[in-house]
């Protein structure tokens, strides 16, 4: 404050000499732009007295505390890490085929590594695919009040979609066309027929294929030697199921 003074005087005594004739316009003009750069000089000083005090963006809980009172920190150095726990973000990565089912504001669940649960909701899906993997990131915000899921732990997300009708099928049935499409061969009226499918889910038990009629026979033994529009001899697996073999 005081050099700010200093610089105010100086320049009033050049504006008056300069007024009266004694010194140049220039010297005035000199004076004013120095008494500018006094000011911003202040405004600075005391920009930085107010940032002396740090205080955290977000309310969280601090992991560590790097610096120590009375430290000297230089500009863009840690002092300490904050974690925002509440909610907790669950990260995980939709394959192509599922990534466009996937809704900001869905519903999902998760079940951690120690078999503790917790739901939350999309809060993003990404636009871009990694290029590694070829999968999409999706973010999932899920409430945590108690600070008992810890960043980094594991957790295998699951996210309820609408529901639509599939065909339960060996994975041995699936098959490619010509041109590369992933199918099944269908028994139609006794002729072969390829159907392009969509699998949604696999596990021990088969493939979950989207893509086929309601009703359907699929050929799971000897599809690989009929091409479209032969005919068959066809014997069902059993009476009620939905596949059938060649004969």
């Amino acid at each position: 404050h005081a050099t700010l003074r200093q610089m105010e005087a100086e320049y009033e005594a050049a504006k008056r000499l300069t007024q009266k004739g004694f010194t140049a316009e220039t010297e005035s003009l000199t004076r004013a732009a120095r008494l500018e750069a006094a000011r911003a000089q202040l405004m600075r000083a005391e920009l930085d007295m107010r940032r002396l005090t740090i205080a955290a963006p977000f309310d969280g809980v601090l992991e560590s505390d790097t610096a120590e009172l009375g430290a000297l920190l230089q500009p863009g150095a840690v002092c300490a890490t904050l974690i925002a726990l509440d909610p907790i973000l669950l990260v995980g990565y939709a394959a192509e085929r599922d990534v466009d089912r996937l809704e900001v504001g869905a519903a999902a669940r998760a079940r951690l590594a120690n078999g503790r649960l917790a739901a939350g909701e999309i809060r993003f899906v990404s636009r871009s695919a990694d290029e590694a993997t070829r999968t999409f990131r999706v973010e999932v915000a899920a409430r945590n009040p108690d600070l008992a899921i810890r960043d980094g732990m594991t957790a295998e997300i699951v996210v309820t979609l609408d529901a639509s009708p599939a065909h339960l099928a060996p994975q041995s049935a699936l098959t490619l066309d010509d041109s590369g499409r992933l199918g099944v061969r269908l028994a139609v009226d006794g002729v072969a027929r390829f159907a392009p499918v969509d699998i949604l889910a696999d596990g021990p038990e088969g493939v979950w294929l989207d893509g086929l009629p309601t009703e359907a026979e699929i050929i799971v033994v000897g599809q690989e030697f009929v091409a479209d529009g032969h005919r068959l001899a066809v014997t069902h697996a059993s009476a009620d199921s939905g596949s059938a073999t060649l004969r």
